[in-house]
């Protein structure tokens, strides 16, 4: 009988995230989630065109705050008129779908190009805001809202 020690690794692997690659067509994807939505967003090198569900920019998004937001993540990377940009948003509202193509946007870019994550990261184009709507409790007449007591 032998006596082997097996002797484990002090410290795990550390996680790198995986960097993909152009799809067959040229494509970079990114999946972003905001509330209840869900947006998949592909990146191109090409002209500046934004589409969003089949439809223009500024046609899809009527607020000009969501425009302003979607259109920072390519001003502050330098990639605005370089890159076409299409969405596919479903789920939740306006707000969601907004947030949700931010965060998709900012991780599309950054598979395309992999040396603006610091850029990404500092605004919080990376981040993914997990606030959702509190759940309704039983007892009460909302999540918070509870029905008006009565002593008598």
């Amino acid at each position: 009988m032998t006596d082997e020690t097996i002797t484990l690794p002090t410290t795990a692997p550390k996680a790198t995230r995986i960097v993909r690659g152009p799809d067959q067509k040229g494509w970079f994807w990114g999946t972003g989630r905001r509330k209840t939505a869900v947006a998949r967003v592909r990146v191109k090198g090409g002209s500046g065109a934004i589409e969003i569900n089949g439809k223009e920019f500024a046609d899809f998004f009527v607020e000009e705050r969501d425009r302003q937001n979607i259109l920072a993540v390519l001003e502050k990377t330098g990639l605005k008129g370089k890159v076409d940009v299409k969405v596919n948003a479903c789920g939740g509202g306006t707000t969601g779908q907004c947030g949700a193509t931010l965060l998709g946007l900012g991780r599309a870019v950054m598979d395309f190009d992999s040396t603006l994550e610091p850029i990404l990261r500092e605004h919080g184009f990376l981040t993914r805001d997990a606030r959702k709507v509190e759940r309704k409790k039983y007892g009460q007449s909302g999540a918070r809202r509870r029905y008006q007591f009565s002593k008598r």
